[in-house]
């Protein structure tokens, strides 16, 4: 079969039409990056206690006093769940009596006799609902519907509801992708999150809010896996290397460093949720300029569409298209392949590809678990909500950077397993310093981060090249999901400190250790010719070296330069 690449190599791989479309694939990533901390800001429980009424005829020295003061990390902090007994100290008060606070015995009270202290007085929960903090949120979804103490649960829960929503999005969006075009599941996602951002703004409960979250989740990270997959199937050579290891992310990360400064300036939920569907419906005119992807157009047999686009493509390049664009050998065997609906049980059928989908699910949930739970354990390195997650985006910078230098030269397994390594053993580390040198410990942090970072950009690369053409929408999001159902246990995870305190780290870690293993056996892909066929997949080898390298089964008619990268993201 002629390759495709070759066939379309006459448009070179900079001109005008791989610059426009580079520059509106990235700006179709921002609504997707402006929506992923959503589950922080729009969920944030600020400080809070209980609500004191004012029917209670407490003067404010005895409302001060009505909340416990409990020891907190070895620090005195009011309690967020619970108050004295209002009869109490309504009847202390009609006393006379006046409570003073004393640092030894805690809270005490004047004038009575004998002496009560406080200590000994009965505690209520709060019957009145509670008085939240304003010093960074006016209201947020957990102040609202009070999801606070008893409620508590329903802050992760919802958070799990978010992250099943992509991963139901990834498995259904890749299914449809291969078999109806890259293009209208791009901007169908897109319009998912325009819909469902307005929708959750007029949530009048928790139940609604949640079932509107999961729609919202279901489009956040399924359109940024189409955006990728397009990008990698138009663009070749050089530009595909720039666009999707550095590119690509990097927009998206923008996207996601201005979530934070608009929730800076919108401190309220609901109008924050409103302002989230703005990126997307300012992306929807880019139907019109953005083309569907010609090798998808290729494999599904319509060559004529292809055909046109290419031509089109050409005029814009100011180059001159051949006569035939694809031989007819090439159209015999498109034609065949139309025929074939292939679908999830595809990536499972042949034992070759069997094996490589079941080691990459694999990784793909170990270092996402590795990924978000150290991204949960950076949260609290800075006080203000705000700085603190633009602070996180921006340090992924470096890592997209780092992933775009060694695409370019270095190979896939190789790279992911150098990285991948470096932040298993930093967070290995961490268990050494953890509470005896905290600077060491944020440099170990960061270095952790990374590292993981970086390989999870290189594991998007080698992904993409392992899977061929016709089921590559499908088996990226199967990949994606399984990051969903990584990110999804990452907070629940973190309470297995409950039993033993360094016990995440642990955890995080081994699975970290865990995909390098299982990366030394696939098979490398670095200037590997890109499979469009299942049968064109390099046959996975045991006990092979890092570096080692595979030729692909050759298929019949002529060898072509292979692409030096397939795409990168993050999720």
């Amino acid at each position: 079969m002629q390759d495709y690449e070759e066939s379309v190599s006459f448009l070179g791989t900079c001109g005008t039409f791989q610059r426009r479309v580079f520059l509106l694939l990235c700006l179709t990533s921002i609504p997707s990056g402006y929506n992923l901390l959503s589950v922080i800001f729009l969920l944030s429980s600020p400080p809070h206690q209980c609500h004191i009424p004012t029917h209670s005829n407490l003067s404010q020295d005895w409302i001060q006093a009505s909340i416990p003061v409990q020891h907190v990390a070895g620090r005195l902090e009011k309690s967020s769940c619970s108050r004295y007994e209002l009869d109490l100290l309504q009847n202390l008060s009609a006393l006379g009596n006046t409570p003073i606070l004393d640092h030894i015995q805690n809270l005490s009270v004047l004038g009575s006799s004998p002496d009560v202290f406080f200590s000994s007085l009965k505690q209520e929960g709060c019957k009145d609902g509670w008085t939240y903090s304003t010093e960074h949120y006016q209201a947020t979804v957990a102040t609202e519907f009070n999801l606070v103490c008893s409620d508590q649960w329903k802050q992760p829960l919802t958070s799990l509801i978010y992250f099943l929503g992509g991963l139901c999005g990834c498995f259904i969006s890749g299914l449809i992708s291969d078999r109806f075009g890259r293009k209208p599941v791009l901007f169908g996602t897109i319009i998912i999150l325009s819909i469902f951002s307005v929708a959750i703004a007029f949530a009048p409960s928790w139940p609604v809010f949640t079932v509107l979250f999961f729609m919202l989740g279901m489009g956040q990270i399924s359109s940024y896996i189409v955006v990728f997959v397009l990008g990698s199937e138009i663009l070749i050579g050089s530009t595909r290397v720039l666009f999707s290891s550095l590119g690509l992310p990097s927009v998206y990360v923008l996207g996601m460093m201005l979530l934070p400064g608009t929730a800076y300036l919108v401190r309220n939920w609901r109008h924050l949720s409103l302002i989230m569907a703005v990126p997307g419906l300012a992306c929807l005119p880019l139907w019109w300029l953005l083309p569907e992807s010609p090798r998808w157009l290729v494999s599904h047999g319509r060559l004529h569409e292809a055909e046109l686009l290419l031509r089109s493509a050409a005029l814009e390049n100011r180059v001159e298209a051949p006569h035939v664009i694809f031989l007819p050998a090439n159209a015999e065997k498109a034609a065949s392949q139309k025929s074939e609906s292939l679908g999830f049980l595809d990536l499972l059928r042949t034992t070759n590809i069997r094996h490589i989908s079941l080691i990459l699910w694999v990784i793909w949930f170990s270092i996402s678990v590795s990924y978000f739970g150290l991204s949960f354990n950076m949260s609290s390195l800075y006080g203000n909500p705000f700085l603190n997650y633009f602070l996180l985006e921006v340090v992924e910078l470096p890592a997209y950077t780092a992933s775009w230098l060694v695409a370019r030269s270095l190979p896939r397994r190789l790279s992911f397993i150098s990285f991948t390594l470096l932040g298993a053993l930093a967070l290995l580390l961490i268990l050494i310093t953890l509470h005896s040198h905290p600077a060491l410990t944020l440099s170990l942090v960061l270095l952790g981060k990374f590292g993981l970072l970086t390989g999870t950009g290189v594991l998007y690369i080698y992904t993409g090249e392992l899977s061929p053409t016709v089921i590559r929408n499908t088996a990226m999001s199967c990949c994606a999901t399984f990051s969903r159902m990584g990110c999804s246990v990452s907070p629940y995870m973190l309470q297995l400190a409950v039993f033993y305190q360094n016990l995440p780290w642990i955890v995080v870690s081994s699975l970290s250790l865990l995909s390098v293993l299982l990366c030394m056996f696939l098979p490398e892909t670095f200037r590997q010719p890109l499979p469009d066929t299942i049968q064109q997949l390099a046959f996975i080898q045991w006990f092979r070296s890092p570096w080692a390298s595979t030729p692909p089964p050759k298929d019949d008619g002529k060898s072509a330069t292979a692409p030096e990268i397939i795409c990168t993201t993050h999720l």
